[in-house]
């Protein structure tokens, strides 16, 4: 009488066991959110802002164009996804020409001329990283510099702003 009654009690813990796990939902993991350094207020972004608008004036000063008298852009806008997208291409074509990527440095460039029309400024991406080294070492520390990944492609194209010479913040 016992063999059957924990046969059956095992059959009853399985079933149980079994509609528990597949009938759950599905808990996804906890996102970890990291504050970046180098984050800063709305309110030191206004003073940063503020204080390139001499620089500014004369730059577009000196460069407007006489027959339009259109202003230059001074900022670019990415989605999301370009970004992501852009980064993980990046990094995926940092390790294929031998590098680690560690970051993204922000240039300042300006569109060419075109039919006598002065290009807009425009901020593009460069990816940065170490040469990757396949020299053996019991050391961990190298004495290169990050600096730009010769060859990797950098992303350009953001959007101006709305007008392109709008200031922060732009609604």
């Amino acid at each position: 009488m016992k063999k059957p009654v924990l046969f059956l009690l095992g059959i009853a813990i399985g079933i149980g066991v079994s509609y528990f796990y597949f009938n759950r939902e599905e808990v996804a993991p906890a996102k970890v959110i990291v504050k970046p350094k180098g984050l800063i207020t709305p309110a030191q972004a206004k003073v940063l802002d503020r204080a390139y608008n001499p620089r500014f004036e004369v730059l577009s000063g000196f460069l407007s164009d006489t027959i339009t008298m259109r202003k230059d852009n001074r900022s670019s806008w990415y989605s999301l996804k370009d970004m992501r997208d852009y980064l993980n291409y990046a990094e995926n074509q940092a390790e294929s020409l031998g590098y680690t990527m560690n970051g993204v440095r922000i240039y300042l460039g300006a569109h060419p001329s075109v039919n006598g029309k002065r290009g807009l400024t425009t901020m593009f991406l460069i990816p940065t990283g170490t040469k990757l080294t396949s020299n053996g070492s019991m050391l961990s520390f190298t004495l290169t510099e990050d600096g730009d990944i010769f060859g990797g492609d950098g992303l350009n194209k953001g959007d101006p702003g709305d007008p392109p010479d709008a200031n922060y913040p732009q609604q």
